[in-house]
């Protein structure tokens, strides 16, 4: 396995919950209100992780139907505990080889997961042709080059200060391409058209250092698995470092931000 993926587990679903999925499900929200699908339609959640999306779009978007895919059964495990409606299915898939026909869902979306996917132009491509005419295509990631994920930059910060080494397991260095114009000139490619672009933001904001820490250590995603595969005194280490330079509140929280990258855009 390469080295700079040799960390990606994604596996363990109620791992990620604690260490993504619970700040995934703020932007999901935030997305459909950008979106602005009606009610009523055929979706496909491409790459559904734990549920965070299909969660909101059965709450905001009243759909017919949505299937939602994943490579992950583990993660699908956790998603169909997190969202048990009847107008879900979930179901193992590859984002770049849709297990959908043709021109058969009327909305395809992907939240957090195509810059994973080795083959990003097909999975779009792919959505594009799930689609019936007319049909809207969105998708989000997480602004990774602008540091847009407050968490995970200041994790990276302390780890590559103890490790210059661990800069090349950073997702800013192994994603330049998630860049706003980069994911919109991505889209239109894709053979989208009216493709537009927004920011969405939510606050990131942890009890304590505990709540902080404890997800790094549960090895689901590049940062926690690569804190796991440390030793137990450069773990210490690292756990030291944060702790003295992460900002606290009065109260002794702490306050990040996340910002990803939204596109939509219809297949026409």
């Amino acid at each position: 396995m390469a080295d700079t993926t040799r960390h990606d587990a994604w596996q363990a679903g109620n791992s990620y919950e604690a260490y993504m999925g619970r700040w995934s499900r703020q932007i999901a929200p935030r997305f459909l209100d950008w979106f602005g699908a009606p009610e009523g339609l055929d979706w496909i959640d491409v790459g559904c992780g734990t549920g965070a999306l299909t969660a909101a779009i059965v709450t905001k978007c009243k759909p017919r139907h949505v299937l939602s895919i994943d490579p992950s059964e583990g993660f699908l495990a956790t998603a169909r505990a997190n969202c048990p409606s009847d107008v879900v299915t979930f179901q193992i898939g590859d984002a770049q080889a849709l297990p959908v026909e043709t021109a058969s869902v009327d909305v395809a979306v992907s939240a957090l997961v195509l810059n994973f996917v080795p083959n990003r132009e097909k999975a779009l491509a792919e959505m594009k042709r799930a689609c019936r005419l007319g049909g809207r295509v969105g998708f989000y990631i997480w602004d990774y080059p602008g540091r847009g994920v407050g968490f995970m930059s200041a994790f990276w910060d302390a780890a590559t200060a103890l490790d210059p080494s661990a800069q090349d397991l950073t997702e800013y260095r192994r994603f330049p391409f998630c860049t706003q114009e980069r994911l919109t000139d991505m889209a239109v490619k894709a053979g989208l058209t009216s493709v537009t672009s927004t920011a969405i933001e939510a606050p990131a904001i942890f009890k304590d250092f505990d709540d902080f820490w404890r997800p790094f250590t549960l090895g689901a995603g590049p940062a926690p698995g690569y804190c796991i595969a440390l030793d137990a005194p450069a773990r210490e280490k690292l756990r030291l470092r944060l702790s003295d330079t992460l900002p606290r509140r009065g109260d002794g929280s702490i306050a990040l931000n996340t910002r990803a990258w939204a596109i939509k855009g219809s297949a026409d």
